[in-house]
This record gives C-alpha cells, sequence and structure tokens, in this order.
C-alpha cells in the first residue's frame, strides 16, 4: 500500500527528533523565524506540504530557457520516492544528509524521502565545501558534481551517493574511483518529479546505462530523442530533447541534447561529448558551440571562460578531425541561471555569435 502525501513515516526525524504530520508546522515555524536562508526556504517548502493543495510548485532549472515555476502533484513526488527508496534499498531509520537547497526538486525530494521511507535527516548549508560531521555514518547522500568535486576527500563514512544537476565530467568520474562509497549519476528533470533513472560511475560495477526505477518505461521518437513513460510521476509521456542510444526499454545511454547537435560538413557533433574529451586538457570552464560557416554549415567553436588561451594543438589531441574547434573564444563570465548552471545561448550572443 502507497502512503498518501500526508503521512509521515513514525521513523522520519529531522536533527534527531520526530515530528509527525501536524507537527511539522511547528519545525516550519521555527526555521522560518529563527534559521538561516536555506532553513527558512525548508521551512517555507514544509509548509507548502502541510498546505490543503494538492501540488506544490518548483522551478525549472532554465539551463535551456527560461526558469520557469511548474505544479507538482504531491502523491507524485511520495510515489518517485518510494520508487529511489525500493531501486537502492533504503529503509527505515537510515540516515541521510541534506545539502541542497530546498528552493529546487532535488531538496525538495530529499526531504519527502526522508518523511515517507523514515530516513534520520541531517541538514547543513548547501555550498561547495559542506560542512558536516565525518564521524557520522550516512546512508544517502545527494549532491551536485561541484559538491562531489569539494569533498571527495570526506565521504569515508557515506554508503551511497546520488549525483545530479548537471552532466558528470570524466575527470570527476576518474578521481571518484578509488572511493569505497557507491557513486549514482542520475537523470531527470522537475517535470519527471526528480530522476527517473540511475548508473553507477565508480567501482566495478559502474556503467554507461542508466536503468529507470521501477514502473519507468522508455522510447525514442523520429528525432531519437528519448520518451519517457513514467504514469506514477507524470500523466502524460515526458517528451525530451535528449538524444539516446536506447539499450533497452528500461536502459539507455545519454548522447546528448538536441539543441547543441552541431551538424558539420553533414556530420554531427554532439558538444557535450566533445567537452567531456577535452575536460582532462582545459583548466576552468568552457563549452563546444557553432558558429555559421559558408562551407561547412556550421564551423566547431570553443568558448572559454578567461581568456581563450594559449592552447597547443596537444590539447585537442583526442579529438577527431570533424570535433576539433576551428576558433577558441575567451570570455570574462559565462552567462549564468539562478543555480549555476552555464546558459550557452545567451553567452554565445554576448559574444556576438550567432
Amino acid at each position: 500500500m502507497i502512503p498518501k502525501y500526508n503521512k509521515i513515516h513514525n521513523r522520519f526525524k529531522y536533527g534527531n527528533v520526530h515530528f509527525p504530520f501536524k507537527a511539522l508546522n511547528e519545525l516550519a515555524y521555527g526555521l522560518i523565524k529563527e534559521g538561516d536562508s536555506f532553513e527558512k526556504e525548508i521551512g517555507q517548502f514544509i509548509l507548502d506540504w502541510q498546505d490543503e493543495k494538492t501540488f506544490v510548485e518548483a522551478k525549472t532549472s532554465g539551463s535551456t530557457g527560461a526558469p520557469k515555476l511548474i505544479r507538482l502533484d504531491k502523491q507524485a513526488m511520495v510515489n518517485s520516492a518510494i520508487a529511489t527508496g525500493d531501486f537502492f534499498k533504503l529503509k527505515p531509520g537510515d540516515k541521510a544528509l541534506l545539502c541542497l537547497p530546498a528552493s529546487y526538486i532535488a531538496g525538495k525530494m530529499m526531504l519527502i524521502r526522508a518523511f515517507v521511507l523514515g530516513l534520520e535527516l541531517d541538514v547543513v548549508e548547501p555550498k561547495s565545501n559542506l560542512d558536516f560531521n565525518t564521524e557520522t555514518k550516512y546512508d544517502f547522500v545527494a549532491m551536485v558534481p561541484m559538491q562531489l568535486q569539494g569533498n571527495m576527500g570526506k565521504l569515508d563514512n557515506v554508503r551511497l551517493l546520488i549525483v545530479g544537476g548537471a552532466q558528470v565530467s570524466n575527470q570527476l568520474i576518474k578521481a571518484i574511483q578509488p572511493i569505497r562509497t557507491k557513486v549514482y549519476e542520475t537523470y531527470g528533470m522537475t517535470e519527471t518529479v526528480s530522476h527517473i533513472a540511475v548508473k553507477q560511475i565508480n567501482g566495478i560495477d559502474a556503467s554507461k546505462f542508466f536503468n529507470t526505477l521501477p514502473k519507468v518505461d522508455l522510447e525514442k521518437d523520429d528525432r531519437g530523442c528519448l520518451i519517457i513513460n513514467a504514469p506514477r510521476v507524470s500523466e502524460d509521456k515526458v517528451i525530451t530533447n535528449d538524444i539516446v542510444d536506447l539499450h533497452t526499454k528500461t536502459s539507455f545511454e545519454w548522447l546528448g541534447r538536441l539543441d547543441n547537435v552541431i551538424n558539420s560538413g553533414g556530420i554531427k557533433v554532439f558538444p557535450e561529448q566533445v567537452e567531456n574529451k577535452l575536460r582532462d586538457q582545459i583548466f576552468g570552464r568552457f563549452f563546444i558551440a557553432s558558429k555559421s560557416d559558408k562551407t561547412l554549415g556550421e564551423q566547431v567553436i570553443l568558448i572559454i571562460e578567461g581568456d581563450g588561451g594559449p592552447m597547443s594543438p596537444e590539447s585537442l589531441k583526442n579529438l577527431k578531425s570533424y570535433e576539433k574547434p576551428k576558433s577558441i573564444y575567451g570570455i570574462g563570465q559565462f552567462v549564468e541561471t539562478s543555480s549555476g548552471k552555464i546558459q550557452r545561448k545567451k553567452t554565445l550572443e554576448k559574444l556576438g555569435i550567432n
């Protein structure tokens, strides 16, 4: 039997204190009145979770367009939490750490997983270098790649960690291979109520394929883009702009965003794949894009945050000829979303490239 959103597991704890559903407002008001800004966000979400509405509002990331508010069904969020718990075999009394902002779906879902699955939740300020007790054994933690990068030396007592919000670079994947923590990259979006698929990226069970959570099926459209059928979290199929190699109905390899694909002389170039090949060669942030070319239609270019050089030919040795940038541009600072994601199109507009 699937619990309703107005039920709180009797093993749930926030800061070592159990709060039943009706008492959550006491926690919320205390956080809003006396807490830091990130705690106020948690308090506001708890009040939203407790109100009479059957939905909550969440902000999309805005990485491919303007951020917007969408409505998420509370019961769908509960269903998503249960699917995550089933996949990772989380059990009541497991210890979890919330280190993501509650203003976005990833942070909201960590709270709901704790409510529904009966997790004991510790909370710390969401920042790159986290302040948490490294002596505490955590069964479940969620981070963004920047946090994983900045806290690799503190994870000895973390059993399972999921990382999402942005693609995990090959450089970071290499760096986490020696750690004991099982690390899973997630795939999902606000519209699918957090992740619908995960893949282990370290250890002997590491894979290039994402595997779906329970009750999620996949297909591709005629563009080669992923279609998600997840009736427990979305009544309608979710049509994405993510180009994938569909392995089975429940597993896939992510290739890149349709919005970013470059057609250079009739050859499709996936910027995200080229970027992964360059992670070890370029210090700092960068991305691959294109500009108009009379002969090729589009030519591959490289945008670097900073002065744009110098770069040696050796830096591009791992790229195929059609992947190599024809031009390199530097820009003082990338245009970003409020959550820190690079807005590629707006950055190119700032450079006067179309």
